[in-house]
């Protein structure tokens, strides 16, 4: 507004709206405005989206289906966020650093802006039973004078530095996008680094702007360890922190490699017991709670289980092709999908006596489980739940809920590849609404649409759910159950209810979304049936 002459602003720097009167004075107008927010300022609303914004809009329809037998019901994905979208995604590197750094005798540097290292590991709940090293966090901490004059000489030293202080297994080091901006010869670093110290040292190609999309972050991640890693021999200085000696890992009759299994709250541990139980040793996780030595040794194991197809299918892939290790989907999440994945195992190794032992631990789980759930289940019966999180926890958790009696109504990812959504095709239900890269007010409006008693997603929904009304669960890197295995599915039982049924939403407000014209098609289907939502959503 401006006062005699003089432009002023807000506290937020925003300008606010002037008009002249007849006379040509500029006045503030939006007094009036001030005390009707003080009048409902106990009030919760979600601001309104002017029209013309919605219908900027439209090009996101094709990036919703809703799932039908005999139609091809996978969404568009893997493209370019539209733009003027706030999409949630992560970037390359990011990528990368979810697969890579549960490594945990190894260091994992950063080589960018200190901004960059912020993304830790520490915060994302995976656990280890030896070395802490992977918790710290390091960064080349790149200045102005190191962009204009390039980071290299700053980057060895920096390597030879760390190498000498805590002598790790290995050094991943990490490209950022301005190291992809500046140049800096990343591979020609780390190979001299490495005949210096004579330690392993891993350049990752993982500039953020590589791609629309972090999976390819997880493939890059895995071209590192394949090209440096897998199959190699242990180099001059194997470091300190190696916490099992190489006669732990002979090749026996049954082994095998878990790949993308990131023991986030110690999933791994619950897996371990039951292959154990059946007479299969484990050769190396790729990559929770994991050791360098152990994975350079992977090309030893017999068969390659991919829990994450996500982000360890291209892995798998490949080691099939080099080191003709043939591989299985599995699923530890939940009792029905434990169980197949456990008769997978035993009938590729076609042995009679774990064919034998694999019923006789599916029997006892079983029985374990099922006495325990029933109250769980009771009251969780006839649920509608929203899943809206990574590509593997889209389609992995479906069974659990359906065992729980709920219904997965909506599911979706914000980095899913196409064949992501063939799998949750495979396994979601008729009628399940899936999205693709889902920005908060088309999350929003399709919960205020579908009003499921539960999202299921990551830290930067919770609150959006919360202030629904909406219980909210975090089944990503932050929650610090496990949730693998047959008492994993009582922990799952057990936080589901604790959210569900709790007597808070009894009290909570219920927010509703904006009553604009539906951001999926730019029409008003506020007052349709859900049934006529498909049609809506697919343009018929």
């Amino acid at each position: 507004m401006k006062i005699n002459g003089h432009l002023m602003q807000n506290k937020n720097n925003n300008h606010l709206q002037d008009r002249k009167t007849e006379n040509g004075t500029t006045f503030f107008n939006d007094l009036a405005n001030i005390r009707v927010l003080k009048e409902s300022e106990m009030d919760i609303r979600v601001p309104e989206i002017p029209a013309e914004i919605i219908n900027t809009l439209k090009s996101r329809k094709k990036h919703m289906c809703v799932k039908k037998d005999g139609t091809n019901s996978i969404p568009s994905c893997n493209e370019a966020s539209v733009p003027g979208m706030v999409t949630q995604r992560s970037c390359v590197y990011g990528g990368a650093r979810v697969v890579l750094m549960p490594i945990t005798d190894a260091i994992h540097l950063v080589h960018g802006p200190l901004g960059c290292a912020s993304c830790t590991w520490d915060i994302r709940g995976t656990r280890s039973s030896g070395s802490e090293l992977y918790r710290n966090g390091f960064s080349t901490d790149l200045q102005e004078r190191d962009i204009v004059f390039g980071g290299e000489k700053k980057l060895l030293e920096t390597i030879i530095e760390l190498n000498q202080i805590f002598e790790p297994a290995a050094i991943f080091v990490y490209a950022t996008c301005v190291v992809g901006l500046i140049g800096d010869d990343l591979k020609r670093v780390c190979s001299e680094a490495g005949k210096i110290t004579g330690s392993r040292v891993i350049p990752v190609q993982s500039e953020g702007f590589r791609s629309v999309n972090k999976s390819l972050g997880h493939q890059l991640a895995c071209d590192a360890l394949l090209e440096h890693l897998i199959g190699t021999e242990p180099p001059q200085n194997k470091g300190n922190a190696n916490r099992k000696g190489l006669e732990d890992h002979q090749n026996t009759d049954h082994s095998l490699n878990i790949l993308g299994e990131f023991n986030v709250a110690g999933d791994f541990w619950a897996i371990k017991p039951l292959l154990e139980k059946i007479g299969v040793s484990i050769q190396a996780v790729v990559t929770g709670d994991s050791t360098v030595e152990e994975i350079a040794q992977a090309n030893l194991a017999q068969l390659n289980l991919v829990q994450c197809q996500k982000s360890s299918r291209y892995l798998a892939d490949a080691m099939e092709e080099l080191y003709n290790i043939p591989q299985i989907r599995v699923n530890f999440f939940g009792v029905e999908e434990t169980s197949a994945s456990l008769r997978a195992i035993a009938k590729f190794f076609n042995d009679p006596q774990m064919m034998e032992t694999v019923e006789k631990i599916i029997k006892s789980g079983t029985e374990g489980v099922e006495e325990s759930i029933i109250p769980y289940r009771q009251r969780l019966s006839g649920k509608k739940v929203a899943v809206y999180v990574g590509g593997n926890k889209a389609w992995s958790l479906i069974r659990a809920f359906e065992e729980l009696g709920m219904e997965v109504l909506l599911t979706g990812t914000q980095n899913g590849l196409p064949e992501d959504y063939q799998r949750i095709k495979e396994t979601v239900r008729d009628g399940t609404l899936v999205v693709d890269d889902a920005n908060a007010m088309e999350l929003a409006r399709l919960l205020g649409k579908y009003k499921p008693d539960l999202l299921v997603s990551g830290a930067k929904e919770k609150y959006l759910s919360l202030k629904m009304g909406i219980a909210f669960c975090d089944f990503n890197h932050d929650r610090i159950s496990a949730f693998a295995g047959f008492k994993g599915f009582l922990n799952f039982a057990r936080e589901v209810d604790r959210a569900v049924s709790s007597p808070v939403w009894n009290h909570s407000p219920k927010i509703k979304p904006p009553a604009k014209p539906d951001i999926l098609t730019a029409k008003s289907i506020e007052k349709k049936p859900r049934k006529e939502v498909t049609k809506i959503v697919q343009g018929s």
